[in-house]
């Protein structure tokens, strides 16, 4: 039986796809699909970001991820845990989501976790083979084409909150149409520029200005004249070494909009990719200009081993060495984190764990923590996102692994950044689970303007004099038991005012008091520590951190002052047992048309069972069953099964802060909807 055509004005799981013909780009059909409320990103560029790029050398990151939209095309989030993400976000300034396919948009997961982190995000528009030769015939048919399609990309990226694009013209064109293509970048410049604050257009090294489709390998003079219409020149592979010292003198003061390409899979390469991607860019770093790095997923593409998380972090941490670049979180109070990598074996909200299913949504990730890949013969405990470790929030944590003998300590940077503090009072938060006989502390590195430095130790426990010198203050948090067995929440204040916190560390040490006096402490966690622990061994996890002023709340307004609905209701019959199943949309906003903006919502069904007169409500009535998670003010609920017993279905929207704090259920708006009989 073949599959039915993909029809994108009927209902179904929001997912992402392209645009494929220039008919769909010249209509606008796109803004009629029942897919392109989802399709918007939620998270705008972090604020400091949204201004031009840097005066340096920047890193360009080019997805091409075997094909695009794999995983990463359900937009309410997957199923596969072991799904493609990148983590190394502290490394990247410009993103590109490719594919081969005419209009490339951007899945909003990618848009939004590249967003929190301050990475600017591109579509891709490329012509190609036969088909993108007659494309081109009538894009550039006239001046007044090339600027109509021009202003239909600017349109997409403004709408769907990207932040500009790829061109990639890799077809040979006539000397006539060169004046029109001319016109379409530049206007396609003017008008993302116009409408997306910040914005890129970049052009691909590939026609010349003589429409010759013959790749340059680096900026000269067949293709300056469309690097002087945009933003850059994202140069072919096959570049030598001189190359890139050369493209910086034609470039002169642009000499960074230079991006010399690096296909990390090796066609062509120079230094030959994978494993060697790091040669290259010693090269372009000696030569001043920015690089171009294509199809990172080679790591997971071609299984490279120990697994994926370990490869993906070695080899980006060849690129660090190499780079020498790393840019530092420009934040605005509050920050929170949960380190969640976008993927997982689980979902937690405040300790409880609400789904035991296998996920990937990377509009989830957290801000990713700074781990410095490390050989764990030569560290005495090892630091890792274990994913299928507990976690307090969403899927991930840090977990801290190994030996630490008695009066020692271990530090590690987690975080980078420049937070000004303005207020005088500074609140942070942070949950650890650990074994009886192993401490964390949050160590916070902070600067004035007067470049005095202090560095100050958060702990709950009592330190050994000889560690706790090693710092200017030591500030004990007030702990206190998470909702959830095992997890332990610390909290503490401390007045900076004039400073800025510009380092998070953990501290990873022993104790002071004897482990049977400290009840909070005491749980095992799971098959993997049941055994009896050596006096050496360590193991904790950290869950989460938030650092925010003291007159900082949410404001989480009341089920009352939300209108939600239901819409593409779809009731469907489920023999043998006469359950019922269920689609329907669920939209929310707040009454009187106020704006609001949150971090996400989790989404639950409460299945109501019938009840006879007289007959008290049962437990059952009272259960929460998670659906998944939506970063837009509409969910899609997709072939929910209902059976016989139940009446009604509660949907519940749970609001969540950008400090990590979450609504009560009970206060929580809802839609309520009658099972409807056969």
């Amino acid at each position: 039986m073949s599959k039915s055509k993909f029809d994108p004005k009927q209902p179904s799981l929001p997912i992402s796809y392209p645009i494929h013909e220039l008919q769909d780009l010249e209509s606008g059909s796109y803004y009629q699909s029942f897919h392109y409320p989802f399709n918007k990103a939620s998270v705008p560029i972090e604020t400091g970001y949204s201004a031009p790029l840097p005066d340096r050398r920047r890193i360009l990151v080019c997805h091409d991820m075997a094909g695009g939209y794999l995983d990463d095309k359900w937009v309410q989030g997957g199923t596969n845990a072991d799904a493609y993400a990148i983590w190394h976000w502290h490394l990247i300034d410009v993103f590109v989501y490719f594919s081969h396919n005419l209009v490339t948009l951007p899945p909003p997961s990618w848009t939004n976790a590249a967003h929190r982190h301050g990475v600017k995000v591109l579509g891709s528009f490329i012509t190609e083979s036969e088909k993108g030769s007659a494309i081109c015939e009538k894009l550039l048919s006239t001046k007044e084409s090339a600027r109509m399609y021009a202003e239909r990309l600017a349109e997409l990226a403004f709408k769907l909150g990207f932040d500009g694009w790829l061109l990639n013209m890799e077809v040979e064109l006539q000397p006539k149409q060169i004046p029109n293509l001319k016109e379409f970048i530049s206007h396609l410049s003017l008008t993302t520029h116009s409408s997306v604050p910040g914005s890129l257009v970049i052009w691909y090294d590939s026609v010349t200005i003589e429409g010759d489709l013959y790749y340059q390998n680096e900026l000269n003079e067949l293709n300056r004249p469309f690097f002087d219409l945009c933003d850059g020149l994202f140069a072919n592979y096959e570049w030598e070494e001189n190359y890139p010292s050369r493209s910086g003198s034609v470039a002169g003061d642009r000499k960074f909009d230079v991006y010399m390409g690096i296909d990390v899979f090796g066609r062509g390469t120079y230094g030959g990719g994978q494993w060697n991607t790091n040669r290259a860019l010693d090269v372009v770093r000696k030569g001043d200009v920015s690089a171009a790095i294509f199809a990172p997923g080679w790591v997971y593409e071609t299984k490279q081993a120990p697994d994926f998380e370990t490869a993906q972090n070695r080899w980006w941490s060849l690129v660090e060495k190499s780079w020498g670049i790393v840019r530092k979180y420009l934040r605005t109070l509050p920050f929170y984190t949960n380190f969640d990598q976008g993927r997982g074996f689980h979902i937690s909200v405040d300790g409880d764990q609400i789904s035991e299913a296998t996920w990937c949504n990377i509009s989830s990730q957290g801000i990713q923590p700074l781990l410095e890949f490390a050989d764990s013969s030569t560290n005495p405990i090892q630091l890792l996102v274990d994913l299928k470790e507990a976690s307090y929030s969403g899927g991930g944590n840090i977990t801290f692994k190994g030996s630490l003998e008695k009066d020692t300590k271990f530090m590690r940077r987690i975080y980078e950044g420049e937070f000004i503090l303005s207020e005088s009072l500074i609140h942070f938060f942070y949950s650890v689970k650990s074994d009886s006989n192993s401490s964390l502390g949050i160590v916070l590195k902070f600067t004035s303007t007067v470049n005095k430095s202090m560095s100050v130790l958060l702990t709950s426990q009592g330190i050994m004099d000889d560690v706790s010198s090693a710092f200017t203050k030591v500030v004990t948090t007030n702990e206190h038991k998470g909702k959830a067995p095992g997890w332990v929440i610390n909290e503490g204040a401390i007045e900076m005012k004039g400073y800025v916190l510009t380092e998070i560390h953990a501290l990873c040490y022993r104790p002071k008091v004897p482990p049977r006096e400290m009840g909070l402490k005491s749980r095992p966690l799971g098959p993997d520590h049941a055994a009896v622990a050596s006096s050496t061994d360590y193991f904790a996890v950290l869950g989460h951190v938030t650092v925010k002023t003291s007159n900082y709340k949410p404001d989480f307004p009341v089920s009352s002052l939300w209108l939600v609905d239901g819409e593409f209701i779809n009731w469907t019959s489920h023999p043998p047992q006469d359950s019922r199943i269920l689609s329907v949309k669920i939209s929310w906003k707040l009454k009187e048309g106020k704006k609001f903006v949150f971090q996400h919502y989790n989404v639950y069904v409460q299945k109501l069972p019938k009840v006879a007169d007289g007959n008290q409500s049962t437990a059952s009535e009272h259960v929460q069953e998670y659906l998944g998670v939506a970063h837009v003010n509409c969910f899609y609920v997709s072939e929910l099964k209902v059976p016989p017993s139940v009446s009604s279905l509660k949907f519940i929207i749970q609001v969540f802060g950008f400090d990590g704090t979450n609504q009560n259920l009970a206060e929580s708006p809802f839609y309520q909807l009658e099972v409807k009989g056969p």
